[in-house]
């Protein structure tokens, strides 16, 4: 079963309240997600959801995703095995982003890198150019023995 979404409601005021859950999808039929641990609000992923995706996570209780490069829903932690149980979903107040905060199965691990978030890197100033350091390089799992060379992440 999927859900049908409604159409947003035209006064601002109604879209702000309690009533029903009407996603803004941008031009391309995404809503951007954010994803944190419930445990301990750490920033874990940032992904895009199409009405599928959402329909599915809402229905499931199990994180899912429309990727953009891959073109398809993904099942997060399908083939990694952290999949990602939602304990709580919430939207912004116009309805254009929704908030996953979740428990993270298997290696907990929300990277395809084997990081637990997809946050691991920090932008600094270098001599004049930005520049990524690494502020986590901890790995929970080996990705190549988990995907291999699919390009499939």
């Amino acid at each position: 079963m999927t859900i049908d979404f409604q159409a947003a409601p035209a006064d601002k005021a109604a879209l702000e309240d309690a009533g029903p859950f009407t996603p803004r999808f941008d031009a391309t039929g995404l809503v951007t997600a954010v994803v944190t641990d419930a445990a301990d609000g750490q920033l874990l992923m940032v992904a895009h959801m199409n009405s599928e995706a959402l329909s599915l996570t809402i229905e499931t209780g199990i994180a899912h995703y429309y990727s953009r490069s891959r073109g398809k829903i993904w099942k997060k932690g399908e083939t990694s095995g952290n999949v990602q149980q939602v304990t709580e979903l919430l939207t912004d107040c116009d309805q254009d982003a929704v908030w996953l905060k979740v428990k993270v199965g298997g290696h907990d691990a929300s990277c395809h890198t084997g990081r637990r978030s997809c946050f691991y890197r920090a932008i600094v100033q270098k001599d004049g150019a930005a520049v990524l350091e690494l502020v986590d390089e901890q790995r929970h799992f080996d990705p190549q023995a988990i995907y291999g060379g699919s390009k499939d992440l």
